[in-house]
This record gives structure tokens, sequence and C-alpha cells, in this order.
């Protein structure tokens, strides 16, 4: 595939392109979006204002359902005009006005024909120190909800690990952190929803009211409704996390010291608060292992989130080197340590990222944000790129977790590899999208399985070493391999399943209820059709193979 001269130009030099433009305007562009947000929250940050803007909303969602529904829009959220979209007989998707450029996903999904409905929604609206429970509207994000509950002496039980990522995105989609080993993915962890639905109507989903619509709700995607405002757990904190590094050679070692770290072996409460790996070859990982904790003067504190230091999978790596080591790290570092490479992303982009001279004098800027690298990307650049890149997060069953890397480097050949634990629990049958776990996988007593993210990012080995690869392919082989253990994908980034092969790998059967029992037929996008790329992936994986 020929290669435009321009796209070669900004691949050889793409490190300076984005130091000395994109660095800077990604920076003012944050500006802008703060003082937006800022504003906004003076304006309209109390609960009284949350209920106006429901009404509001409603209001709206109203207005549109009283055209004609021969020719009205469907609902969906707002898409830039110049992603197109085609729709059976004419009608058009129903969108919140929120750019998809606001939101941490990786795909683009074409809505440039929307009635488009404004959400605005930025406000955490109430503390429950009793219950254990933060009430938020859907757009707060990570870095909102962690420098607001931090000082109090909380933290949500799953959080990941990106300041911009949005609590209702992760709700509607889903989530899991190095906590998850304990309380499982992002959904178990929310109490109730608060959703307007297609008929205007405002519910609110939980165990104990519209109870399907509660299991439907996390993995849609916000193809059932606009959330409007949800309920989520939190638990109690110690200000440090002391975190213990440990070098493995070996896969088996490694593999076989996270599943005891996380208690997959054996029904046991008794594990380290926080646990990951990160894999850099095929033989050779470090596990992290740690524990809320006290300030103790005997352990050295690491301020790991300052624009000078090493991003934090270099310091992990020092471990190879140096061996085990301990320190502690303030809690909310700790869970933001990979924002500011994005893992390992920042690197594919600026490869002198981590020099210290960069750090010193430029570290402050990182990261490009991705609402302006999203913001920027014509549709040209995401189908050249696309080619070029991997970034995915799947789950899979923790005992096949040699077998996932196995199958990561033959296809990918990409290093390092991420893994966090997580308790994915079996709720019986018609429990939603996320398919009740093989009970091969459950653990002894326990009614849960634990699974592992595999985090696959950045450019694939084939690719820098400009060899024969077929991305599409690849990831098809690598979709395969994950529906035949049980496994699934999130969906934030890119699928490259037909619908038969998605509907095999996700469990519709309830969720199909849901859309027609709470208006979502003709109001909303179909999961899959809001989920599966706005480029034809087929088309491009065709070409890889005729070359």
């Amino acid at each position: 595939m020929a290669e435009p001269a321009w796209v070669k130009f900004l691949e050889d030099n793409r490190g300076l392109v984005i130091l000395f433009f994109c660095l800077p305007a990604s920076f003012i562009f944050n500006l802008l979006l703060q003082l937006r947000n800022w504003t906004y929250k003076k304006i309209y940050g109390n609960a009284l204002n949350h209920n106006a803007e429901v009404k509001r909303i409603q209001k709206q969602v109203t207005k549109w359902s009283k055209q004609d529904p021969d020719n009205r829009k469907l609902l969906c959220t707002a898409r830039p005009n110049w992603l197109s979209l085609s729709t059976p007989d004419n009608r058009k998707l129903l969108c919140t006005a929120r750019p998809n450029w606001l939101s941490l996903s990786t795909k683009f999904f074409r809505k440039n024909e929307c009635h488009r409905i404004s959400v605005d929604l930025f406000n955490i609206l109430e503390l429950d120190e009793r219950n254990l429970t933060v009430r938020v509207e859907p757009m707060v994000t990570v870095g909102d909800i962690t420098e607001y509950l931090i000082p109090r002496g909380y933290t949500l039980a799953v959080t990941l690990e990106i300041a911009d990522a949005t609590l209702g995105g992760l709700a509607m989609g889903t989530g899991m952190t190095t906590y998850s080993h304990k309380v499982g993915l992002y959904h178990e962890n929310i109490v109730s929803y608060e959703v307007i639905l297609g008929d205007s109507s405002v519910v609110k989903a939980s165990q104990d009211e519209n109870e399907e619509l509660y299991r439907t709700l996390p993995w849609s995607h916000g193809s059932l409704g606009f959330l409007v405002a949800l309920t989520v757990k939190i638990i109690k904190i110690k200000p440090y996390v002391k975190l213990t590094y440990t070098p493995v050679e070996g896969q088996k070692n490694y593999c076989d010291l996270i599943r005891k770290l996380s208690g997959a072996n054996d029904r046991n409460d008794q594990v380290p608060d926080y646990v990951e790996a990160t894999i850099y070859t095929k033989n050779k990982a470090v596990v992290m292992s740690g524990e809320f904790c006290e300030f103790d003067e005997n352990i050295p504190v690491n301020h790991i989130t300052k624009w000078y230091k090493p991003w934090f999978y270099k310091h992990t790596e020092s471990a190879l080197v140096k061996g085990s080591f301990t320190e502690l790290i303030p809690l909310r570092e700790y869970l933001l340590r990979h924002n500011r490479a994005i893992f390992w992303v920042v690197e594919s982009m600026i490869p002198f990222g981590n020099h210290p001279i960069f750090r010193l004098f430029f570290g402050w800027l990182l990261p490009p944000k991705p609402a302006f690298l999203k913001f920027t990307t014509t549709p040209g650049v995401r189908a050249f790129t696309f080619t070029r890149q991997v970034f995915q997060d799947i789950v899979l069953p923790l005992t096949e977790l040699e077998r996932q890397i196995d199958v990561s480097e033959k296809l990918f050949e990409a290093y390092p590899l991420l893994v966090y634990p997580c308790r994915v629990y079996d709720h019986g049958d018609d429990s939603g999208q996320l398919k009740r776990p093989p009970s091969k996988y459950l653990v002894p007593g326990a009614d849960y399985a634990m699974y592992n993210d595999l985090g696959v990012y950045g450019v694939p080995g084939y690719v820098k070493n400009k060899q024969k690869y077929n991305p599409v392919q690849a990831m098809r082989d690598m979709e395969k391999f994950t529906r035949d253990v049980g496994g699934f994908s999130f969906l934030y980034a890119d699928i490259f399943m037909t619908r038969e092969e998605f509907e095999e790998m996700f469990d519709l059967s309830l969720y199909e209820k849901v859309r027609r029992k709470y208006y979502a037929e003709g109001a909303f996008p179909h999961l899959y059709e809001k989920v599966k790329p706005e480029i034809d992936v087929f088309k491009i994986g065709e070409k890889y193979k005729t070359e």
C-alpha cells in the first residue's frame, strides 16, 4: 500500500511535529476545556440545577418524539459532520451534543446525521459516607473524582488510570484497575443508574428497581438511553500505597506469581490491595503488589507523577536491573501513574519523550490530550494509522495467561504487555451482555473466576521492522482466540468481528428484550452498530491479503 509523501514525512518526524505543535496546542486546548467546565460547575454546580438540566434534556427528547416516526432521526451521540453515516429509511440518530473527541475511545462512531441532544452534566452531586457511595453526573472525570475523594479519605473501588476518562463513559462501557482482583469490573461497583429513555421518562435502575435495565446498561455504550447520574461504591483508604516491585524471569514463574498474589488459585481475601504486572519480554516481567499505608519514614517516597520523573513503566523496568525494591507512592499519584505516558503509547509518538532533558523542559506538557488528538484526526489519518498501531484491552481467563502471551507475541510482536487480574462474577443466565464465566475457570469455593486484562498498546514489531503484517487478520485471530477461551474485548477500542461473531462473544438476549421494553428500539442505535469501526476493516484486510 503506497504511502503518501506527507504521511511519510509526519512518520519520519512525528516526535518533532508533536513536540512543537501537538503538545503546545493540546495544552492550550485543555486549558480552554478546563475553563469551560469550571465555568459550568460554578454556574450549575448543585442538585437543583441537576434536576433542571435533566428536565431540559427530557424536553428535548419529548420534542423529538413528537416528530413523524417515518422521518425523525434516531438517537445517538454527536460526532463531527465529516464522518458519514448511512441508516435505513433515511432516519437519523439522536445523540448527545458532546463531541466524540471528548471521550477516551479510540474509535469514531459516525454520527454526521444526528438529532443532537445537549447533555451538560459535569458535577459531583452527593457523598454518602455512611453507605460508602458517591453520586455523580456522567461527565465527571477520573481526575475530578480522585481530586475530590482522596482528601476526604476515600477513592472509587475501581479507578481508571487516565485522568480524562469519564465516570459515565466507564459506566456505559466498563473498566478495571489493579484493585479489580478484589471487587471485579467497574460496573460491579455501580449501585444505581439514572437514565432518560427514548420516551423521555427518567428511570432509576438498580438491583431493586428496573433490574433488567440495570443488568444491561453496562456494555451498552449509550445504546439504551441517556445516562444523567450514577451512584458508585467508594472505599476507605490511607494516604499512601506501599508498592513492591518484583522482577521475575521465566514465563511460568511470573504467571504463577500473578495468580498467587491475585487469589486465583483459591478463594482468599488476604491478598494485596493492588496487583499488576508489566511484561517486557516473553521471559521477563516485573510484578507489582501494593498495600494502603500510612507514612513510614523508613520507606522512600516517590512522587511518580512529577513532570521530570521517568515514565512509570520505565521506572518499573529498572527493577529488572537493580532487583526488587519497595517505595511509598501518594495514592492519587499511584492511581494516575500511567497517565503521563498513556501507559507507553506516548513513546510511539515521541521516541525521545523519556529522555531526562525532554522531561525536565517539556515533561509538563504531557500527556497529549486524547480530546485534542481526536479533534484533529481526519478520516485519512485515521485510516492510515489504523494499520500502523494496536491499542487493545482484552479480558481473558488468568489460567490461560501463558497462552495469551504466546498468541499476542505471534500476532503483534509488541511489548511491553499490561496485566491486571480481575474477578468476573457468575451472575447466572440473563445477566447482561457479559457471558457468565465457564465453570472450569471458577475459583474453588467462589462465585467468580479470575480473569485478567491483557493490554497490548503501541506499534507492532512487524511494522517497526517493515515486515509483512495484516493488522485486520492479526486482530481477527486474537478475537477468535478470545472467543474460544471464553474471554471478551473491551469495546472502546476497534473491533474486527462480524455481527455473528460479536453475538458469539457477547450475550445479547436480555439486551434485545430490554431495548424493546425500555423504548430503545427506533430511538437509539444497536450496540453492534455503536461499537463497530467507522472504517471498513474487512476491506482493509483484503487489501493487505493481495499485496
